[in-house]
């Protein structure tokens, strides 16, 4: 029986609804959101590195290698027709492959590149992403043995999880199969990362996934529920999913038509999400008033995942209440110093840290007070960023010394420790032995101890946030206000690249370093306003959740 829609590999790890939204013939001219600027530049960046990887096999593997035709002027059909004929002719590598339909099965696909051994193809995933991490146990091969055949476990490299990856893959090899061409044996797929040197091979029947499922097992059965979901929606049957918030929908471009359905719906979703928001439709709490109505110190019917179960009903009235913030406790516990220091790192992807934005506040200790950036304009990954941290953190050693020889207590802040910690020790290791450069046990004393205080913790646990815990949505409710109406960490990486003209071909662009200095010059003087307003008298003024 052939399916009446044939779906990619994306609809996997898709959401449910924006699957059904797709194949809804109704909604084919509804309203979508414009296309986010940041995704694009990501979707470039990404088509960038894969014609360098296909630049750089052709030259090790030279006539062996066949790139399938493409470009918009080139019909999916014939691709579809050329990456068949190359496979009857028995290419050894095959690029751009558009793997045969599936109409049996509901799929239609392609794969970045196609390796052939002695029975069959197997498929390879070219991304832009860190696919391995130090350690070892991974599988690969070098570059120029793009073969399963010619792996091994590699005793520096283990594989950094990236399940996505894997069920890409696992549609590959059905399609594969469906067409006749997959190799004999277990299914494996291979993986090409950012660094572009190795191929990771996964073996997809290894049951390495949550209760001992395999790659295939789990593909199988989000496949055929995306299926089952698509086929009602084009047959104009009782939709499948139904619209919930999740973290996706700020990206999707169907969410003008999902927050319109959530909103005049009431939907719980505005308030808690994803498995929590399901677990209380399950018990017909499915709208932010039925759960408002509930006791908030009463022991609620179900237990939640993301929150105590009385902090959903608080911020479902709070909600109500168009509140932002809410108090958690009765009196806040911020702790402060004489000599106070906001940090705000800026990155660019995984390939380093290009700028720390430090402000400088408190009682004086003959430094100059107020905000200054130890920075680099050189395209990263580069060695003047070792000279910029090195800067960086021989100038906060020098204040944590200072205050203490004159008896003053000091603390750093940042919000949301976690990206600072991240490149704090990354660059204690990558720059290791280098001038200036702290070890990794002097990062970890610096980050275990009190004097580094991380303001994001504290808004989690001493407040409720109906709309998001986000510097740049907390920020303005204490008064403060950004420069540039553009500022965010997405623009904030387009921006860089103009800065410094990362590839070739791009148009360097010398005013955007001084738009992004400013951006992180207000970062850090968020954090600074935010703690200060978080310890004084407008406390008494936000509303309590033991009064609502």
């Amino acid at each position: 029986m052939t399916s009446q829609v044939q779906l990619d590999a994306g609809v996997v790890t898709r959401c449910r609804r924006r699957v059904h939204l797709e194949n809804d013939p109704e909604m084919r001219d509804a309203p979508k959101a414009a296309p986010d600027p940041a995704s694009e530049q990501r979707k470039a960046d990404a088509t960038n590195h894969r014609r360098a990887v296909a630049d750089a096999l052709g030259r090790i593997v030279g006539s062996n290698l066949f790139e399938v035709p493409s470009g918009p002027d080139v019909r999916s059909a014939d691709r579809e027709r050329v990456t068949l004929a190359a496979m009857e002719m028995g290419t050894p590598y095959i690029w751009g492959a558009a793997l045969p339909r599936d109409p049996r099965g509901g799929r239609r696909g392609g794969i970045d590149l196609l390796v052939k051994d002695s029975t069959g193809y197997v498929p390879v995933l070219v991304v832009r992403h860190k696919i391995t991490d130090p350690g070892q146990g991974a599988k690969t091969s070098p570059l120029s043995i793009p073969l399963p055949d010619g792996s091994r476990t590699d005793p520096h490299r283990k594989v950094r999880p990236q399940p996505r990856d894997q069920l890409r893959l696992a549609h590959a090899q059905r399609q594969l199969q469906a067409a006749g061409y997959a190799r004999n044996g277990r299914a494996t797929g291979g993986v090409i990362g950012m660094d572009a040197d190795v191929v990771l091979w996964h073996d997809l029947e290894a049951p390495t996934w949550p209760g001992g499922r395999n790659a295939l097992a789990e593909y199988d059965a989000r496949f055929s529920d995306r299926l089952s979901v698509a086929l009602a929606a084009a047959n104009q049957k009782e939709p499948l999913a139904r619209p919930s918030r999740i973290v996706d929908c700020k990206t999707c471009p169907w969410w003008p038509t999902c927050d319109s359905d959530l909103k005049q719906g009431r939907d719980v979703s505005l308030v808690v999400r994803g498995e929590d928001a399901a677990a209380l439709r399950k018990i017909g709490l499915s709208t932010v008033d039925k759960l408002a109505e509930l006791d908030p110190t009463a022991d609620g019917p179900i237990q939640l995942v993301g929150m105590p179960f009385g902090d959903a009903v608080v911020l479902a009235r709070a909600w109500l209440r168009d509140l932002t913030l809410v108090r958690r406790v009765p009196e806040m516990n911020v702790p402060r110093a004489d000599v106070e220091v906001d940090v705000d790192m800026e990155s660019f992807g995984d390939l380093g840290a290009y700028m720390w934005g430090c402000l400088l506040s408190g009682k004086d200790i003959d430094e100059p007070q107020g905000y200054r950036a130890f920075v680099t304009w050189d395209a990263l990954p580069c060695d003047d960023e070792a000279r910029s941290f090195a800067e960086f953190w021989t100038w906060l050693t020098g204040i944590r010394l200072r205050a203490k020889a004159r008896g003053l207590s000091f603390r750093a802040y940042c919000y949301n420790e976690l990206a600072e910690n991240r490149w704090l020790l990354a660059s204690a290791e990558r720059f290791a032995g280098k001038p200036g450069i702290p070890t990794v046990a002097q990062i970890k004393e610096f980050i275990e101890s009190d004097s580094w205080v991380d303001l994001f913790g504290i808004v989690r646990e001493q407040f409720l946030c109906a709309h998001g815990k986000g510097l740049k949505v907390i920020a303005p409710v204490a008064g403060f206000s950004w420069r540039d109406p553009e500022a965010g960490g997405e623009n904030s990486m387009r921006w860089y690249r103009a800065a410094v003209g990362l590839n070739e071909g791009d148009e360097l662009d010398v005013a955007q370093r001084q738009r992004l200095l400013e951006y992180n010059e207000d970062d850090v003087l968020a954090t600074h306003r935010l703690r200060e307003w978080m310890t004084s008298d407008a406390m008494s003024r936000l509303p309590y959740a033991g009064d609502l």
